[in-house]
């Protein structure tokens, strides 16, 4: 019996995901719990596995297309099924029939010239592909004027695909409606999105300057911009041209931070237990999961820097969600632990490392990448001193934390030398003034120069 495969809904926020491969192929024999395709949320990367035996029937969607969650994505069953029932895409055949109409009128070069449009002077020439088209092929290829008919296809079936347009304008593979020709990479389009105009070529035949070597191939390459990528673009701008972001740095003296993880070490190394009076996780807190514990408890003293800023309102809340921003290969990705202020310190750790790995493995819930109410980016690791974190909105602050680095000062008449860890701290002063923020940053120096303390309270 033939099965339909959907698009799961990953998250609740999430209502469409992009096909990112198809690791089989219609026809394709499928075992229960093959991979049959990978997809991707804004954040995160999963793979969708056969849930029965059959073969691979039919195929709706192409890798690139974004796809409605539920929806049918492919049909498993035995050869010769009949899967129009299946098919989301029938309410799309009707359109075919007028692009049909614009390639056949195309043919005739009185009605070029008739009906010839800015766009088409500029050498939009996308509807005369010798071959399919993907529907993002098509409308990058007609904003940018690249010669279809250079195109490489590498999709599914010959079909040529967003990447394959992209190359051409990598080349410089560009061609006028008029004439068909193509232009030398050699010509720089000055038009929009690095289209040549009739003043370039003219530019180009009567300048007596020899015209630049054009990059080979092995020189340059290009990438198609990840939906990860997409959404920091996005959300960074976002930030910093609606907020009014300040950033304050400071420092704290790490030696008593740095002397408690010692503690821990040498009580890990020698076997003590819950029975002796300790209770360690399955790894000892890391510097940053100590930071992170602090920040859960002071921030219930600055309520307006664990808060959501709007043009109408400020949102507060009763418990600290922390963002916790993890580098991952895909790139910038800020998991949230919720109610972190009830948490304690094990509990922290063992959960930011759980996050931590989901993140780096693309499987994290959607779900857990939003809702946060402050957040912490560590780049101490790095090497970095000081820098300027950027906000997450709608939240109002965000913590960078930064390397250790020895300093001197006075004590006692004596010069002496201690471990110092820069703290970044940028808020919105939109939602937070200056004093504000600086006590928030005071408080928390105070509670992690003295931590053994602040956790025997």
């Amino acid at each position: 019996m033939a099965t339909p495969v959907i698009m799961p809904r990953q998250g609740q926020s999430v209502e469409s995901c992009i096909i990112g491969e198809w690791h089989k192929k219609k026809g394709d024999p499928v075992k229960e719990g093959d991979i049959l395709f990978t997809y991707e949320t804004d954040k995160a990367t999963f793979d969708e596995t056969a849930k029965v035996d059959g073969t691979l029937i039919e195929v709706y969607f192409e890798e690139g297309d974004d796809v409605p969650v539920l929806t049918n994505v492919c049909v498993i069953g035995e050869p010769g099924e009949d899967t129009s029932d299946f098919d989301p895409r029938e309410d799309k055949k009707s359109e075919a029939k007028p692009e049909e109409k614009v390639e056949a009128e195309t043919d005739k070069p009185q009605d070029v010239q008739q009906k010839a449009t800015p766009q088409a002077e500029a050498g939009v020439v996308a509807a005369t592909a010798p071959q399919p088209i993907s529907p993002r092929a098509k409308n990058l290829a007609e904003k940018s004027g690249a010669d279809l008919r250079q195109a490489a296809a590498t999709g599914p079936k010959g079909r040529v695909i967003e990447r394959d347009v992209q190359s051409l304008i990598s080349k410089g593979q560009f061609a006028t409606a008029a004439a068909g020709t193509e232009y030398p990479a050699a010509i720089q389009g000055t038009g929009l999105g690095g289209r040549v105009s009739a003043g370039d070529v003219a530019a180009a035949q009567t300048s007596s300057i020899p015209a630049p070597v054009a990059a080979g191939e092995d020189d340059v390459w290009t990438e198609k911009h990840t939906n990860i990528r997409k959404v920091i673009a996005r959300a960074m701008h976002a930030s910093l041209a609606n907020m009014a972001q300040l950033t304050l740095d400071s420092s704290y003296d790490a030696t008593d931070i740095l002397n408690l993880r010692k503690q821990l070490k040498q009580a890990s190394g020698q076997g003590l237990t819950a029975e002796q009076g300790f209770s360690l996780a399955e790894s000892i807190p890391t510097l940053n999961d100590i930071i992170l514990y602090a920040v859960s408890r002071v921030l219930s003293r600055h309520p307006a820097c664990n808060a959501h800023y709007d043009d109408e309102k400020m949102t507060y809340f009763r418990h600290v969600h922390l963002g916790v921003a993890v580098d991952t290969p895909r790139g910038l990705m800020v998991p949230t632990l919720f109610n972190a202020d009830t948490l304690s310190l094990s509990q922290i750790s063992s959960s930011v490392k759980e996050l931590v790995a989901a993140c780096q493995a693309g499987t994290i819930n959607p779900d857990l990448l939003q809702g946060g109410t402050f957040t912490v980016t560590n780049l101490g690791t790095l090497g970095i001193e000081s820098f300027t974190p950027v906000i997450n909105p709608p939240q109002t602050c965000i913590l960078g934390v930064n390397t250790i680095v020895n300093r001197v000062r006075e004590a006692d008449g004596q010069l002496v030398s201690y471990p110092a860890m820069g703290l970044s701290l940028t808020f919105d002063h939109r939602a937070v003034d200056g004093a504000p923020a600086a006590r928030l940053l005071k408080d928390l120096v105070q509670v992690l120069e003295h931590f053994s303390l602040f956790l025997m309270q």
